[in-house]
């Protein structure tokens, strides 16, 4: 892993591929969801091939310092903040946020603390509404939270049961704390009167199955930003770019390829 230090805290990353002066085309910088790390997206290596691919721990997540902020406004500029680090730290131009971590993305964006080459939002909306009982199980009962996410079309739609295992072990790794606070920023995250103002273009991605962000969340992402495009992943539901990594990849390799990035 590598890491950079900012704001009096240290973000780890780990890249794939050569160093973005190498290289052609843009290179990616991935942002994971709540409660997970870097590690969801393992697959997307596979376009390093092509060019480099970075992935991060956002604040309190994997191999990252955790930093004091209160869950919602504070906690999404922390992160963005960490997201503004690792694109300083290796020039990766295309942002690729999942649930949480494209709501990150968004806010980087239209705040301006990253100019990116284009967004891709997966899992994610304009607009995050957590059903309220899960978030008082995140509070008081971790492992039934737990549970209902890795539920039927939930996190996965059909995934085996190692990736659940690794799916619940990272979960419980981030903990409670920070796993509340993610979902709980995510709840207060509303960006539906600004995504608009997103001038790059952008593909939203939607696992077929997803109950956590259904189609019409993509599909208003799709409608409001005026250079975007939606794509509906089979046999996916929340986290498509693990369960279904080739036609994710696919996908996205596609849709940078008529960009010209």
């Amino acid at each position: 892993m590598n890491t950079c230090i900012h704001h009096g805290r240290e973000t780890a990353y780990r890249v794939s591929g050569g160093d973005t002066g190498d290289v052609e085309n843009a290179g990616l910088l991935c942002i994971h969801g709540s409660g997970g790390s870097h590690g969801v997206w393992k697959s997307q290596s596979r376009l390093a091939d092509e060019r480099p691919v970075a992935a991060l721990d956002l604040s309190g997540h994997g191999e990252s310092d955790d930093v004091d902020a209160d869950a919602g406004y504070e906690a999404l500029s922390a992160y963005v903040a960490d997201v503004a680090a690792v694109v300083e730290e290796t020039d990766c131009r295309v942002l690729v946020g999942n649930s949480l971590g494209g709501a990150v993305a968004m806010l980087a964006t239209l705040g301006g603390a990253v100019d990116p080459d284009a967004l891709v939002l997966t899992g994610t909306g304009a607009k995050l509404a957590v059903l309220n009982d899960l978030l008082v199980w995140l509070e008081e009962d971790f492992d039934r939270a737990v549970e209902f996410l890795h539920g039927d079309d939930r996190l996965f739609h059909d995934s085996d049961e190692r990736y659940l295992d690794l799916s619940r072990e990272a979960m419980r790794e981030a903990g409670q704390g920070v796993t509340h606070r993610d979902f709980l920023s995510c709840h207060r995250f509303d960006v539906r009167d600004r995504v608009s103002e997103i001038d790059v273009p952008t593909l939203a991605v939607v696992g077929e199955y997803d109950k956590l962000t259904p189609p019409r969340y993509h599909e208003f992402l799709a409608d409001e930003i005026a250079d975007a495009e939606m794509v509906t992943v089979d046999d996916a539901a929340h986290l498509a770019m693990l369960e279904q990594p080739t036609a994710f990849n696919s996908a996205v390799a596609e849709f940078l390829s008529e960009r010209g990035l």
